[in-house]
Formats: C-alpha cells, structure tokens, sequence
C-alpha cells in the first residue's frame, strides 16, 4: 500500500478550486508548508511585491510547520508549552477554538496523537491495535489547551497538528501584505483561496470546485475545500486523511467533498475541515447555522461521485 502523510496529501489536492489567470497577470507558483501555492497579480512590480511575499510565507512556516525543527509548533508540541507565542500562532488558535466550537468538536487540533499513531501503524501494513488508539484518544481534546500572549499550554503528552487551518491562514496573512503594497487586485492559493478585487476587465476571479461544472464568482472572500478521502490511510479505505476526533479516527460520513467561503482563508479552512466529519450534508448544514457569516457553497456526497 502507498502510504502519504496529510503533508502530501494536502500539495496533492490543493487545486481543489481551478483559476484562470489574466493574459495581463503576473503569476508565481510554488509551496507554502508543503503545499502547492500559487499568486496571481497585476502590477508593475508584482515580482518585487511577490518575493516579499514568499518571505512571509517562510517566516510564517517558521511558526506553524511540523517539519522544522525550530518551529513554535514542533517546540510546542515537544515541551507541552511555549512561553511568550508569537501573535500568529495566537490568532490562527483563536480561530481554531471557533471552528472547534462551531463544529462541536468536529474540528481538533489536538487530534494530531491519534493521526501519528494511524499513520505509522498502516505505513507498516499493519493496522493500529486498539490499545494505541485508546491511549492516542485519551490525548485529544482542545478544550484541555489554554493560550494567552504570556503563554500556551496542553495537557500531559498532547499535541497540535495546524495542518487544517495553517495553509488558509497563510494566505490571510499574504492578504495584509498585499493590502500594505496597496494591491486591490490579487489570487492567493496556498490550497485555500483569498480572491481579491478582479483580474483585468473582469468583475471578479472566475472559480470552479472540483467535481462541478459551474463556474463561480469569487471577490472580497476566501474560498477552502476539504476531502475526507483524499488519501487513505488503512487498505481497507476506512481511514482517510482526515479523522473523527471523537471516534477513534473512522468517519460515518457520506461526505465526498466540503467546499465553504469566509470572509479569511483559516476559517473557511477549519470549518470545511471539521464539516468533512458530520454524517451527512443536512448535519453539515446544521453545523454551519452557527457562523453567520461561512457560507457552505458545496456538499458533493459518495452518491454524487457514482
């Protein structure tokens, strides 16, 4: 069996939504914390304005990746504390304690325990014994974390894993930057969407989600979409990248694909990421009356995909 970490899953599926760019546009392409990314803009200076970009990109990968060493995350996640965060990882857990909440638990951070354990047990070819997965599920819970700008704490042996909402925020932040350069214009994909003004001549940025044939308008808002299945982790298909928090990590979902919008690129990511837990696309739905301003744009189901 190939076995791919949610890393990997996530460069892979990241054009869940496809752009087309301006004939007039400057385009970059390459990746944030793994992911494949994309800028589209119109300016004179758009390379200038994009590399300052990418060094944002890294200095915020330096806060969230699991993949450096001296990242907050990996100090984090090592000590069980970190004094003195940085205001991103502050903002970016705030908003992870919402869609949290919003998805009543759907949505955990903390699940990042169960995930490891998964994951090195069906990369052996083996599944994970039940002992395992009770001990991993003992860890999880974001409600047992505190953070203020003194400090974060866990409790005992847990750990955070951002990867459902680091890449939207990401693009939040790319999206002040631009904002300070005074571009109105601009498409960051970081595998979530900040749509921005217009490209030349255009009322707004034209998308399509994957799996439909529609074209939407998209401007002044974040579009993200998540896939419980996008990889599996067991032989059998019962596990996917995206696990239920509170159930030992096999979803009873019929959901396919979640796509939302948001006024920021981590909500729209969180949410959509949690949303790919409820059973089905009315509970979806239910969940989502919470949040007066996502948008649930699209629920494609397993009896959609036959």
């Amino acid at each position: 069996m190939t076995f791919m970490t949610r890393r990997r899953f996530i460069s892979m599926a990241c054009a869940s939504c496809l752009i087309a760019p301006s004939a007039h546009a400057f385009q970059w392409q390459g990746t944030a914390l793994g992911a494949r990314a994309r800028i589209i803009l119109d300016h004179p200076n758009a390379k200038g304005i994009t590399q300052r970009a990418l060094g944002e990109i890294s200095r915020l990968e330096d806060i969230f990746s699991l993949y450096r060493s001296h990242s907050e995350l990996v100090q984090l996640n090592a000590a069980g504390h970190l004094e003195a965060p940085s205001f991103e990882l502050l903002e970016c857990l705030s908003i992870a304690r919402h869609a949290h909440r919003l998805t009543e638990g759907r949505f955990d951070p903390t699940v990042q325990p169960l995930w490891r354990v998964l994951a090195d047990a069906y990369s052996m070819g083996r599944p994970a014994d039940d002992t395992e997965i009770s001990a991993a599920r003992a860890r999880i819970g974001f409600d047992r974390v505190s953070f203020d700008s003194e400090g974060i704490r866990m409790s005992a042996d847990q750990q955070l894993t951002l990867n459902g909402i680091a890449q939207g925020y990401i693009a939040d932040r790319i999206a002040v930057l631009m904002r300070r350069e005074g571009i109105e214009d601009v498409l960051i994909d970081t595998g979530e969407i900040i749509a921005m003004g217009a490209p030349h001549g255009q009322a707004a940025w034209p998308v399509t989600i994957a799996g439909e044939v529609k074209t939407r308008a998209l401007t002044g808002r974040a579009l993200a979409t998540s896939a419980p299945f996008g990889t599996r982790l067991s032989a059998t298909g019962q596990i996917g990248h995206i696990l239920d928090p509170r159930h030992g990590g096999i979803l009873e979902t019929d959901i396919r694909q979640v796509s939302v919008s948001a006024q920021n690129a981590a909500l729209a990511d969180a949410i959509s990421t949690g949303l790919c837990v409820a059973k089905d696309r009315n509970e979806a739905r239910g969940l989502l009356r919470g949040d007066k301003d996502a948008v649930l744009e699209s629920v494609q189901t397993m009896a959609d995909a036959i």
